[in-house]
């Protein structure tokens, strides 16, 4: 299949596929298996596809993301890129219904307002009243965070001021002044809500673990950190997050709470930097319980260099264990800092339908090559 078949719509734009420097991943797909595989994914509404193609939909002109809701077209009718830049350049509009535009899972305008005015104010409560006052709308920010955060605004803000009464207690502040400081009318009140949600006493500093949700070109991750450095990054969509969560809490002896410090922020912004190719190496500090095996085995992981491979078995031969194979991969699987205890670089013969970890691979071997 050569040259263009993308509609221009009349266009004036450059043609992504006839630029040699975007050649390898930002253009038309034209590999039919992978063609195929894409379109199963649209049909099923494959969450882990999302940010893995952009779908053009040739009889309407829109652009839509793996999981939209949208009717399905007919196969003969679509096309599929793997940036989203270039289905803009081709001259395809961001679908009104999976809002492409917004990455599936950023959060709108209006929502990331209200998320930075709490940020910028973790003392102080905002109301219905008071985002009326600002032209939000509670009931479009309610539903927002019931869909990408299971709780209410209301409750994302509590938790917000519990962790940052927190932090204050275990910096030697006095509880009363903590707790009238944070808008509690009462020690009492502020002591039940304390322990509703960490599950101990203000006086006790019970240890927190923070969470924090960023964006990435593969759709929204969930990264926790304790005092000591990252203890969870994952997908959003994983389906094992809810026993990392609980196994993280029974670990670290500590309770879940929304949240920032300075090692989610740090992984954000080093995230951040590795999807856009800049970042090689991460320097976070990580918090990872683990039996001595597994500390060596995800050591052995973070050895593996950028754009490089390897296997279970030679894995299991750096350890100097070559018997320990099942080991391994069981120790892999126990991981819960995906990417950057780099476990996508670890192949086995079930992964070629992997799509997230083909993708990261493709990722950084081509961004390797551009640093030679």
């Amino acid at each position: 299949m050569d040259g263009c078949s993308k509609p221009c719509n009349n266009f004036m734009l450059p043609c992504a596929t006839n630029n040699p420097s975007r050649r390898y991943s930002t253009m038309l797909v034209h590999d039919i298996e992978r063609i195929d595989a894409y379109y199963r994914a649209l049909i099923e509404r494959a969450a882990d596809h999302v940010g893995i193609f952009y779908v053009g939909v040739k009889t309407t002109g829109v652009f839509c993301i793996a999981t939209c809701r949208a009717r399905k077209p007919k196969r003969e009718n679509v096309v599929f890129y793997t940036d989203f830049k270039d289905a803009l350049d081709a001259g395809y509009r961001p679908c009104k219904v999976c809002k492409p535009s917004e990455n599936a899972h950023t959060a709108p305008p209006d929502v990331a307002e209200a998320i930075a005015w709490v940020r910028q104010h973790p003392k102080e409560r905002l109301s219905d009243r008071h985002l009326r006052e600002r032209s939000l709308s509670p009931e479009r920010i309610r539903r927002w965070f019931q869909q990408h955060h299971g709780m209410s605004f209301q409750a994302f803000q509590r938790s917000l001021r519990i962790n940052t009464a927190l932090e204050e207690l275990k910096g030697g502040r006095r509880a009363t002044d903590t707790a009238f400081d944070h808008g509690y009318n009462s020690l009492s009140g502020f002591g039940y809500t304390v322990k509703k949600l960490t599950g101990a006493a203000p006086t006790s500093a019970a240890r927190v673990i923070v969470l924090q949700r960023f964006t990435t070109p593969l759709g929204p991750m969930f990264v926790c950190a304790s005092e000591r450095g990252i203890c969870l990054l994952d997908f959003v969509d994983s389906q094992v997050l809810e026993s990392k969560f609980r196994d993280i809490q029974s670990l670290l002896q500590a309770s879940i709470l929304p949240g920032e410090n300075q090692h989610t922020l740090q992984a954000e912004r080093e995230l951040g930097e590795y999807f856009e190719g800049t970042r090689h190496h991460f320097e976070l500090a990580l918090d990872t319980p683990g039996n001595t095996f597994q500390q060596s085995a995800w050591k052995a992981l973070q050895a593996i260099s950028y754009g490089s491979s390897a296997s279970h078995e030679e894995q299991a031969a750096k350890l100097g264990q070559p018997q320990a194979t099942q080991r391994i991969a069981s120790a892999h699987g126990a991981n819960r800092v995906a990417i950057v205890v780099p476990c996508h670089r670890v192949l086995s013969a079930h992964d070629s339908k992997l799509v997230r970890q083909q993708w990261l691979l493709e990722h950084e071997r081509r961004h390797s090559r551009q640093t030679d």
